[in-house]
């Protein structure tokens, strides 16, 4: 597999004791696209995810992002590359504003210290600036969510749907190139979801980001995707476009147990 695009996997493996959860994944993205895997649940999904962002350690297989093999980075310095995603559980802090839980994502472009910053801070002071500088980059995410009406309140307060924006708005805050959306419609009603895929049409053409999607809303997955890869038991089924993947045997068994069209 070359590795002249933005993000690609090779021959990803990982085992837990004797069960091999990843077994020989490989798929590339290319740059301002949505890819999407998906496989019923105990596939693999998010297991590749944590590989990715440096929360497991693959056994073998390479992880390239911008020409540079990842695999083993610590999550933190994954960020700073330029990744960033959301979790199947929302993972906000929920005694602390939308604002403020923004204002974390911007954490790893912060150059002033909490302590510097709460010692020093004064009007004109380069702390002030900076803090000015990502509140105004956090107001664009507001207003790219709609999230004006929750600016100020409590993130425990808000409907479950608001919280996934929320959580949504906090990766972006770390100004990712790959973008990984782990299960974004989990828990959401009918209207959010259609809210949502907007939403993320929206990431995909105003900001210019590359999606990396696990989804089991599979209109929403035909809907925004380029390419599929579907995956079964860690191991690849078929990947192509939404209207073929859809239509795979394999994939039809591996969902339905019998020779339906998913949709």
């Amino acid at each position: 597999m070359t590795n002249n695009n933005l993000f690609s996997v090779d021959q990803l493996t990982i085992r837990f004791g004797g069960l091999t959860a990843v077994d020989r994944v490989s798929f590339r993205v290319e740059p301002g696209s949505v890819f999407s895997i998906i496989g019923p649940n105990g596939a693999g999904k998010t297991t590749i995810f944590n590989c990715i962002s440096g929360l497991y350690k693959p056994d073998s297989g390479s992880i390239i992002f911008k020409g540079e093999n990842i695999v083993g980075q610590k999550p933190h310095r994954i960020a700073r590359k330029g990744i960033a995603r959301t979790f199947q559980n929302i993972e906000l802090f929920s005694r602390m504003t939308t604002m403020e839980n923004l204002m974390l994502g911007r954490h790893i472009h912060m150059k002033t210290n909490v302590w510097t910053g709460a010692t020093f801070f004064r009007r004109g002071s380069r702390a002030a600036r900076e803090e000015i500088k990502h509140r105004e980059r956090v107001e664009k995410i507001i207003d790219l969510l709609d999230l004006q009406s929750a600016r100020n309140q409590f993130v425990g307060g808000l409907p479950y749907g608001t919280q996934k924006l929320i959580e949504l708005g906090r990766a972006l805050a770390l100004e990712p190139e790959l973008l990984l959306l782990d299960e974004p419609s989990a828990g959401m009603n009918s209207e959010e979801k259609q809210d949502l895929v907007f939403w993320i049409k929206d990431i995909q053409y105003e900001l210019g980001l590359t999606i990396l999607l696990i989804e089991h809303d599979m209109k929403m997955v035909m809907d925004i995707s380029d390419l599929i890869l579907a995956i079964n038991f860690g191991k690849p089924i078929t990947e192509g476009k939404p209207e073929e993947v859809q239509r795979h045997p394999e994939v039809l068994k591996a969902y339905l147990g019998e020779d339906e069209v998913i949709g």
